[in-house]
């Protein structure tokens, strides 16, 4: 049987995750001496109170070694393989973790076998990979197909995604101070994105309405291009305004009902209020990824 093992930050609900049959590993958020396992709290009751973190921004903290090698061992102990797909290295040290933990693991069970990639993204950007590698575990595919899949929806993602200030993400070292002190004063709205695995600035615009407009541009002209396998709008704080956004503008341009989900708090505290999209194509996406990449980059078989 093969394993399919994925992080909290993918932001996969827990029944989803259960249909899919994935095991999540979580991360952590620290907030007024408290630690609470990503995977387990309730989005929504933790972001009603985001505003009031502008002060205080939580930390975050990645899965321990000891809790990725009770994973594997359980895995290797049943004589199963394992394919692990995580947040990208540029965000955190999760990858490399599993990594140390499954070799520690292979180390004890010479014949397990594991390959482990870093999805150089996050949230459903990360996720959907995920659900090609679920699909072609459930088709029939060897690990080697699995992973060949995710590979193929690393290059066909998309995320993008505009918080509501700048504060978050300078109080939090994400930007500098001057770059946050002129998009405030000026209301400057960023847009952002993931590319080759970090967040950089896709489009600077001045309101909240344009933003959106060119988040859906972008939508259309990769729809046009490349098709769309999948979408999900992404919010972070309060959820009114991506149910809006979803119903008035994204199901009419799509066609069809999306999940509206909340961003994992490991990136939702670090960015604060924010709205945006993660979406899949059928083919690769320009500007995804622009250096030569190929799949062994990403993938570590252990």
């Amino acid at each position: 049987m093969i394993r399919i093992i994925t992080d909290s930050v993918a932001s996969i609900p827990k029944e989803e995750a259960k249909r899919l049959g994935l095991e999540v590993v979580t991360l952590y958020v620290n907030h007024n001496g408290e630690e609470y396992a990503d995977a387990e709290l309730d989005l929504d009751q933790f972001y009603a109170g985001i505003n009031e973190m502008v002060n205080n921004i939580p930390t975050t903290s990645q899965p321990s070694q000891h809790a990725f090698e009770e994973l594997f061992e359980k895995a290797a102990q049943a004589g199963d393989e394992v394919l692990g797909v995580f947040i990208s290295s540029k965000f955190s040290g999760t990858f490399d973790g599993a990594i140390r933990a499954a070799r520690a693991v292979q180390s004890r069970n010479i014949d397990f076998k594991c390959i482990l990639m870093d999805s150089m993204s996050n949230g459903y950007d990360e996720a959907w990979p995920v659900y090609d590698a679920v699909d072609k575990r459930d088709a029939g595919g060897s690990l080697e197909d699995c992973a060949a899949a995710v590979w193929s929806g690393i290059t066909c993602t998309r995320w993008l995604f505009s918080p509501e200030t700048l504060t978050f993400l300078h109080k939090g070292g994400r930007i500098g101070g001057a770059a946050a002190l002129l998009g405030n004063a000026i209301k400057l709205v960023p847009i952002l994105t993931v590319i080759d695995g970090a967040a950089e600035t896709f489009a600077k615009v001045r309101t909240r309405k344009k933003a959106l407009e060119r988040m859906v541009q972008k939508l259309k002209e990769d729809m046009s291009l490349h098709g769309l396998k999948r979408l999900a709008v992404h919010y972070i704080g309060d959820k009114a305004p991506a149910l809006e956004w979803a119903r008035d503008t994204i199901i009419p341009l799509v066609g069809h009902e999306v999940p509206i989900l909340p961003v994992s708090p490991v990136l939702g505290v670090h960015t604060g209020p924010a709205i945006g999209i993660a979406y899949e194509c059928n083919s690769p996406l320009e500007g995804k990824l622009t250096a030569p990449y190929n799949e062994s980059i990403f993938a570590m078989g252990v």
